[in-house]
């Protein structure tokens, strides 16, 4: 009898979740940060989704949201025309960059010291955080509005995904295109994986994996439906991938096996992100929550407790199941009473 998957949901936000990050894992665990359109990006808990503090500040919607690796700042990418720069311990805003336009991705370099934006202007830009007041370096080659923008190759090179349906690999010194890929429709998402150099892009049906340093295509899985955003595990094992038909799926990624799909939203799946550990992956969607998914069914970690049966008390494993996954889903006292990291009065 196949156990069933059952969700940690993260309510909270009061719009759209449309994109999420982790952060590494540190002395204190890791943990997850979620950009909405209700223009309150919110820092939890990784491992629990527990609610530890919204970043206030931005007076538009914020459409993207990253946390540097050991989770000391983050940043936020909104419809306010800013990107900004938080100190993710206090909550306090640290930084506001203004733009042109719409902002819709952040990216951190692995020192932190240097943050590259992209948007509706159609620019990438870097911005030294060590001199903020410096005007930053800015690159020009979209046709159109960029939708995602990450650092790669140890931060030497960069890669951009627009709705003129192409991503293009930069290089950050001469500040020069180095190859672009074209789509015959947009990119909905993109993703890197420092480890081995791959970069996961969804178009249409498709799930795409490219080699980083050169965009050469390593394979393709196709879903049952247009999916919005994949991610690979950490171990490189599985993909999971959510879309428009509100499901989560998981695929074997070296045999493309579809071997999980779950449908636990109710409304198409935004954005979705293997845990730094792959136990779990997190989903948001446009029905305003965040969802935690375990990576291994039935397996005890964060919240999830699993009980086997005792066989020395007469229980048939067989006829009732092989076990019976007790799961502890939101104490929201817990969530509100425990802040484990923020504690100023700006977060909610």
């Amino acid at each position: 009898m196949a156990m069933r998957q059952t969700p940690l949901t993260c309510s909270g936000h009061t719009r759209p979740v449309v994109d999420l990050a982790f952060s590494g894992i540190t002395a204190y665990g890791y943990f997850l940060i979620s950009a909405c359109k209700d223009g309150k990006p919110m820092l939890r808990q990784g491992d629990t989704g527990d609610w530890i503090g919204t970043f206030l500040g931005h007076k538009g919607a914020v459409w993207g949201a990253t946390l540097n690796a050991d989770a000391t700042k983050a940043a936020t990418a909104a419809a306010d025309f800013t990107a900004k720069v938080w100190d993710a311990v206090s909550g306090d805003e640290v930084l506001t960059l203004a733009h042109k336009h719409i902002v819709k991705t952040v990216s951190f370099t692995q020192d932190s010291a240097c943050l590259l934006t992209g948007g509706n202007d159609k620019l990438l830009r870097m911005y030294d955080l060590n001199s903020p007041e410096a005007a930053p370096q800015e690159m020009a080659g979209h046709s159109s509005a960029i939708k995602k923008a990450l650092w790669c190759n140890s931060d030497r090179q960069i890669l951009s995904a627009s709705e003129d349906k192409t991503v293009r690999l930069w290089d950050r010194s001469s500040m020069e295109e180095v190859k672009t890929l074209t789509f015959d429709t947009s990119v909905s998402s993109m993703e890197y994986v420092a480890d081995g150099e791959i970069v996961v892009i969804t178009y249409g049906k498709t799930i795409g994996f490219y080699n980083a340093l050169s965009l050469e295509l390593i394979k393709t899985v196709e879903a049952p439906a247009p999916i919005n955003s994949a991610s690979l595990h950490p171990d490189k094992d599985f993909i999971v991938a959510g879309g428009e038909d509100f499901k989560l799926y998981k695929f074997d990624y070296s045999t493309k096996e579809e071997l999980e799909s779950y449908k636990g939203h109710f409304g198409p799946v935004h954005c979705v992100r293997f845990s730094p550990d792959g136990e779990l992956y997190a989903s948001g969607s446009e029905d305003g929550t965040l969802r935690l998914w375990q990576t291994a069914v039935g397996k005890t970690y964060g919240l999830w407790k699993c009980v086997l049966p005792e066989r020395k008390f007469g229980v048939n494993a067989d006829s009732i199941a092989i076990f019976h996954v007790l799961c502890t889903v939101h104490k929201l006292l817990r969530q509100h009473n425990t802040l484990l990291l923020c504690s100023t009065p700006k977060l909610e």
